[in-house]
Order: structure tokens, then C-alpha cells, then sequence
């Protein structure tokens, strides 16, 4: 059974930092792309970052660029999400997903990672306050 677990979630204020992780097991890690997405109150799921199936390309969304920073590490089966001068509308559960395609850039999978088409987490909360 595929399980994605993120962990790191919490409450932080403005300007705060937090590392998310997410630990992947059932499934091969190292060739496939990784992403982060989150999803706030009464809002859809965006993306929020990804990495290529070999680390050599990330992508992120605006909102995060200069911000977060996403990384793996294939001999622990973990993906990482380090998150600084984290913002009021960062809050928001946060998922990580795993491509179900071999080889993809971070940027091929950034608009095409859907429940379909990848694993997904359960999601941990981040709240920062004002």
C-alpha cells in the first residue's frame, strides 16, 4: 500500500519558519517527480513547488519563489518542504504527492499533478498567525 505521511505542521507566527516532511513507502521514489500543494479554508488545492526525478529542476509558485524550498532525499524516502518568512496566507493543509510517471521535470508535473495521476498525503495543517 502506497503511503505519503507529512509531517512538520504547526502553528508559527508571520515571518516564521517551518520544515514539512513527507515520507513515502510502498512505492519507488527515485525516479519520479515530487510536489508540494496546499490547499486553504474554502479555497482549491495550488501547487506549491516540485522537484524533478533527478533534483536537477524545481519549480515554485509565485507566491512561495524566494520563500520555500523544496528538497529530497531518495536514500530516506523523504521529500522536504523548508518554509521561511512564512505569510498569514500560507496557511493552509499542506500535501505532498508523488508522480506516477517516470522522468518528469519539476516543471512537467507543477500543472498535471491530480488524483489520478499521482500519490498524495494526507496533509499536515500550517497556521501562521498575524
Amino acid at each position: 500500500q502506497v503511503q505519503l505521511v507529512e509531517s512538520g505542521g504547526g502553528l508559527v507566527q508571520a515571518g516564521g519558519s517551518l520544515r514539512l516532511s513527507c515520507a513515502i513507502s510502498g512505492r519507488t521514489f527515485s525516479r519520479y517527480a515530487l510536489a508540494w500543494f496546499r490547499q486553504a479554508p474554502g479555497k482549491e488545492r495550488d501547487f506549491v513547488a516540485s522537484i524533478g526525478w533527478n533534483g536537477d529542476s524545481t519549480d515554485y509558485a509565485n507566491s512561495v519563489k524566494g520563500r520555500f524550498t523544496i528538497s529530497r532525499n531518495n536514500a530516506k524516502n523523504t521529500v522536504y518542504l523548508e518554509m521561511s518568512n512564512l505569510k498569514p496566507e500560507d496557511t493552509a493543509v499542506y500535501y505532498c504527492a508523488a508522480d506516477k510517471r517516470t522522468y518528469r521535470t519539476a516543471q512537467a508535473v507543477s500543472t498535471t499533478l491530480t488524483t489520478e495521476t499521482a500519490d498524495w498525503g494526507q496533509g499536515t495543517h500550517v497556521t501562521v498567525s498575524s
